[in-house]
């Protein structure tokens, strides 16, 4: 019992209980922690690639390099702000306006005829006024966001800008007097870049490729309001999976709505193009074959993920997932290394008789 307690393991784990412990505290900066996380994060892998490419051509400092991206950010932001704020708030309504005003006709056919009394049950007008207050209630509190982002702007501005005095003065408490302390969290501070960082630049990547596919595929198809619902898809597009299905349900309403049952079909074999894209080049591309969850687990971890953290833990609820697996050294090889593996006995055993 001596030992366990003395173990690394055991001091790991406590460790890990008194970060936890001290995000909980600080829950209510937990926005600002987590945007500067992510931006920082995002900018750093965008300005040394976006250096490493450049020096190829001309002599450039990385600091100048990331400054230059982050006035275009900026400025980026204030120019949706300023000219697209009022046109998106504008075409959020009148989307959740189109849904709510969405009316099954049972006498188009057979399958209208089912599906219509479910609908009528289902009372959408009444759930969506409910969505729309919600929304405007949000875009009402807009400023408090913007306030929000622009603070992990600067703070991940100043970070990126001084990061080597940063990591030089961290690197002198090791031989402080919490020098063990500091070993730990270096361990931990390794294991949540790699995994969790990776896994959200991942997702992001996934959602704004998928936002822009999907965008063009609906202005072919006719659909209104291509922004708010290019806003909507890259958002859900954060969400793993879940944000796939959650997309389906307005998209085939708005679809139906303008072309029938046709325009579903369509939709349906987008998503399956767009899901097989993500399954069979992005993901393999941008995540190691530990982050190929089975779908049940999946969607258990984006359940109480969001049951326990709100919004925020269908975002990060994968990436937590993969840090805490990370941390305990799970590891889920391909199919053909388990073969191999489960194959070397028999041949051993073969060598023996």
């Amino acid at each position: 019992m001596v030992d366990f307690f003395r173990s690394n393991g055991f001091k790991r784990f406590i460790i890990l209980i008194g970060v936890a412990v001290a995000l909980y505290l600080m829950w209510s900066m937990i926005n600002l922690i987590l945007l500067t996380f992510i931006i920082t994060y995002l900018m750093n892998e965008l300005s040394t690639s976006a250096t490493k490419g450049l020096r190829r051509f001309v002599p450039i400092n990385e600091k100048a390099v990331i400054v230059t991206l982050y006035l275009l950010l900026v400025a980026g932001i204030v120019a949706v702000i300023y000219k697209y704020l009022p046109v998106v708030s504008q075409q959020i309504t009148q989307l959740f306006n189109l849904i709510a005003a969405f009316n099954l006709n049972p006498n188009d056919n057979e399958i209208a005829r089912y599906l219509a009394p479910t609908f009528e049950k289902i009372e959408l007008g009444k759930y969506l006024e409910q969505g729309v207050d919600l929304t405007l209630t949000n875009l009402t509190n807009i400023g408090k966001v913007i306030m929000h982002v622009f603070i992990a702007l600067i703070l991940s501005l100043f970070i990126l800008l001084e990061k080597k005095r940063i990591m030089e003065f961290t690197a002198k408490f090791k031989d402080s007097k919490i020098g063990p302390l500091y070993d730990e969290l270096t361990y931990f501070c390794k294991i949540f870049v790699r995994s969790f960082g990776k896994v959200i630049e991942a997702q992001f990547v996934i959602a704004a490729v998928n936002c822009i596919v999907s965008v063009i595929a609906l202005y072919f198809m006719g659909f209104p309001h291509l922004i708010a619902l290019g806003i909507m898809l890259f958002i859900l597009g954060l969400i793993p999976v879940a944000g796939v299905i959650i997309s389906l349900i307005p998209l085939s309403i708005i679809a139906y709505s303008i072309g029938g049952l046709m325009h579903i079909v369509y939709i349906l074999i987008i998503v399956v193009v767009l899901h097989a894209l993500e399954a069979y080049f992005l993901n393999p591309k941008l995540m190691s074959a530990k982050t190929n969850l089975p779908i049940f687990y999946t969607f258990i971890v984006i359940l109480f993920s969001e049951h326990f953290l709100g919004v925020w833990g269908l975002i990060i609820g994968i990436p937590l997932f993969m840090f805490l697996l990370d941390i305990l050294g799970v590891t889920s090889a391909p199919e053909e290394e388990l073969q191999k593996k489960m194959a070397v006995p028999d041949n051993k055993d073969k060598q023996i008789e």
